[in-house]
């Protein structure tokens, strides 16, 4: 009786996320081909391939800014990793008076907003020669989105007990072979979550990109911005398909990469 009345509201379920996340989709997608498509027209009336022109005409110069963005997220995903390890093993397998109040504070420049965080952060680079830099911008953004990258590896830790280190450690494994035999591939979950997120808003950011780098580093938001306000819709719908395909293409490699690592390990 329960399933009977539970199909109904997953059918509906079903079309309500088909609305929210496909139809954006489609919509971009026709645009992309029909930059005239205009209301009340339910589709096209005239098809173009000014879109495709443009973007053939220049591929070198959106490849260039589209490898920035992917090199300086990456930067930012590794240079969060190595920095949040130590703080989250100490947090997930010990007990200290303030634990709390300290993992707050750590945490919370994720709820700082991004234009606020920027301004206070742009004056300090300026002062130690960070701004307008490739790694000033990788060290603003690491700053900024650390906390995702924390707040998953200290789930990760207390995912496992620390006897995997110790029976490593009563065995003669120092510190850096139970750290890398023992502990991060059991960490790879959520290395991957918190990297996601991690990769997601440095590769999305705009505005921190735009203030650090000051128009010296290269980013793909930065060249996607003024062309949303075109009146031709077809360049600025191809580009957001560009810029969404490169997340999408990153996220499935991995899936597959770490997929056949466990197989071949024998752990999935």
């Amino acid at each position: 009786m329960s399933r009977t009345v539970n199909l109904p509201a997953k059918a509906l379920l079903l079309c309500l996320f088909f609305v929210l996340f496909a139809g954006p989709l489609v919509v971009l997608i026709l645009y992309a081909a029909a930059p005239g498509w205009q209301w009340p027209d339910l589709l096209p009336a005239q098809w173009s391939g000014q879109g495709a022109a443009f973007l053939t005409h220049r591929q070198a110069d959106i490849a260039r800014h589209l490898g920035f963005s992917v090199l300086y997220s990456l930067l930012t995903t590794a240079l969060t990793l190595v920095l949040c390890l130590a703080p989250a093993h100490h947090f997930a397998r010990h007990t200290f008076r303030g634990k709390t109040l300290l993992e707050g504070l750590l945490l919370a420049p994720a709820l700082v907003p991004a234009m606020t965080f920027s301004m206070g952060i742009h004056y300090l680079f300026i002062r130690v020669g960070l701004a307008d830099s490739l790694p000033g911008v990788v060290l603003a953004l690491a700053t900024f989105s650390y906390p995702y990258m924390l707040r998953a590896l200290i789930t990760g830790f207390q995912s496992f007990g620390p006897e995997y280190g110790q029976y490593a450690q009563h065995l003669g494994a120092n510190w850096w072979i139970r750290l890398v035999r023992v502990e991060l591939p059991l960490l790879v979950p959520a290395i991957i979550a918190g990297g996601s997120v991690v990769f997601l808003v440095a590769f999305s950011e705009y505005f921190l990109v735009f203030l650090i780098g000051g128009g010296v580093v290269p980013s793909y938001t930065g060249y996607l911005f003024p062309h949303l306000g075109d009146a031709n819709r077809s360049v600025a719908s191809l580009l957001t398909l560009l810029f969404l395909a490169v997340p999408v293409l990153l996220f499935v490699v991995v899936e597959i990469s770490v997929t056949r690592a466990y197989r071949k390990r024998g752990m999935y």
